[in-house]
């Protein structure tokens, strides 16, 4: 449960420590709840990390009856059953606006990771070339810097990472596992989420060597995949400076008050200079909901993620030759994007040109992706998965590679660059992204500028540390600022 939290300040460098003082939610709330649980026979447990959170416990039907919860058992073709909400929750009046959002009745998995794997990839790449391609700042490997991944299922194994950056002539990265609401490091099928961690690890490992990285495993719920993200925006010993998330699906298929209270936490990310780096989505502009409409992926779609979509990267040698939008056809994968129909124009697409969404009577939302990266899996990573070698793609890849990126300018800054757009949409960082012109992902055309399939671009990562370090100079050396709503 989560409960209301004082006003969360504009993007800046606030340390993790600092940012508790933004989201601690007042002693009369928890003490209003606390006696609203005991009434129904319920306990309360403890607070999550970011202050705003608890847990309350008690048998399954104290629990119904207190929320109004009609529930329902489900068991899906070839998977495991699970209990799903049938309406929506009721709150007592006198918790209207204390309680801001009740999770962990629906056990259904609310995401799917966003990789691909190709038997017979036309081109293979290491994570590291592919960072030498975007020109990832010279002199920098990400040291001092953490890099958390959100995983929903699936794990890794240490002798497949030490194998693999062996393989690279690489070191190897310290890769640390973080359970969270009991979930566990359980690697089982190269086929399943274990090619999601091992691409995710691999891919930042690979591109910012010297970074650490922390594994979050929750379970695949709306209530582990939020507990994720809180854990890592206020870990207060690792401190992340950027929180990578491969996993999402269309926002039709999310609550609103899962959606609110996820991009909450984004923004709270945001206030302890945090950048969040998410996958568009790996099934073109109806990702996958199949009604013929348009539709964006969720979290990728909240205002204060780092969008990131797909391209095909066609090198000679390190060098770019050719960077179009990813659009494998029907059943090949193609680069989500699109407009939210749930979140309104952020200020800093203001005037980016972002269109009225391609569904009839469509508003003008929050555009995706934000940015870009290789993902077609024709020109794929080299990845090791359970001890086989293959070849993946999708925009899963792209996440971390951005959050690779972020460690490096991180490094060579020496300060967070945290929430990137307001600086990646101004004139500023013009020439500092690759423009992709050419493709479509479904009901959306590339073209010059902002587009609904690749964003403003691929990295240039010389020329957009040249961005970062000219705004240190004219701040002083501070923090960007902004806000993500007008």
């Amino acid at each position: 449960m989560y409960l209301r939290t004082p006003q969360i300040p504009a993007p800046s460098s606030s340390s993790h420590e600092e940012l508790l003082s933004f989201t601690r939610s007042s002693e009369e709330d928890f003490t209003a709840v606390r006696r609203f649980a005991e009434s129904f026979g319920l306990t309360v447990g403890e607070r999550g990390p970011g202050g705003h959170s608890l847990t309350i416990r008690g048998d399954i039907a104290n629990l119904a009856e207190a929320f109004g919860a009609r529930l329902g058992m489900y068991t899906p073709e070839g998977g495991e059953p699970y209990r799903a909400l049938e309406s929506d929750l009721e709150l007592p009046a006198e918790l209207d606006g204390v309680i801001t959002g009740v999770f962990g009745f629906d056990q259904r998995p609310v995401a799917s990771p966003h990789f691909r794997p190709r038997a017979n990839a036309t081109v293979q790449y290491p994570p590291n070339d592919v960072a030498r391609a975007y020109d990832f700042p010279a002199g920098t490997d990400g040291t001092g810097q953490c890099v958390a991944l959100i995983e929903l299922g699936g794990g890794f194994r240490q002798d497949d990472i030490d194998a693999y950056f062996a393989s690279l002539s690489l070191p190897v990265p310290s890769v640390e596992a973080v359970a969270v609401l009991g979930a566990q490091n359980a690697p089982s099928d190269p086929s399943g989420p274990d090619g999601e961690v091992m691409l995710d690890i691999e891919v930042v490992g690979a591109v910012a060597p010297g970074a650490k990285i922390a594994v979050y495993f929750a379970p695949n719920t709306d209530r582990g995949f939020i507990a994720a993200v809180e854990a890592a925006v206020h870990d207060v010993a690792r401190k992340p400076c950027v929180v990578s998330i491969s996993w999402g699906s269309a926002e039709s298929t999310w609550s609103a008050s899962a959606m609110a209270q996820m991009e909450k936490l984004f923004a709270g990310a945001a206030a302890a200079g945090v950048t969040v780096t998410v996958a568009a989505g790996d099934n073109g502009s109806g990702d996958s909901v199949g009604d013929g409409l348009a539709h964006v992926d969720f979290p990728a779609s909240a205002p204060h993620a780092l969008a990131c979509g797909g391209t095909r990267l066609e090198l000679a040698g390190t060098a770019i030759s050719a960077e179009t939008v990813w659009n494998d056809g029907q059943g090949g994968g193609a680069t989500g994007g699109g407009v939210s129909t749930v979140f309104p124009l952020p200020s800093y697409q203001q005037g980016a040109g972002v269109p009225p969404s391609a569904n009839a009577g469509g508003q003008v939302g929050r555009g995706v992706p934000d940015v870009c990266g290789d993902a077609d899996p024709d020109t794929g990573y080299i990845v090791r998965v359970d001890s086989q070698t293959i070849t993946v793609g999708g925009t899963s890849a792209v996440a971390p590679l951005w959050a690779g990126l972020v460690a490096r300018l991180n490094q060579a800054l020496g300060r967070p660059v945290g929430f990137l757009q307001p600086v990646l949409y101004s004139s500023a960082a013009s020439g500092a992204l690759h423009d992709i012109t050419t493709g479509n992902n479904g009901a959306y055309q590339a073209g010059p500028g902002w587009d609904a399939c690749t964003g403003l671009g691929s990295p240039d990562g010389a020329k957009l540390l040249a961005v970062f370090q000219a705004q240190s100079t004219a701040l002083g050396g501070t923090a960007p600022g902004g806000t993500a709503q007008s």
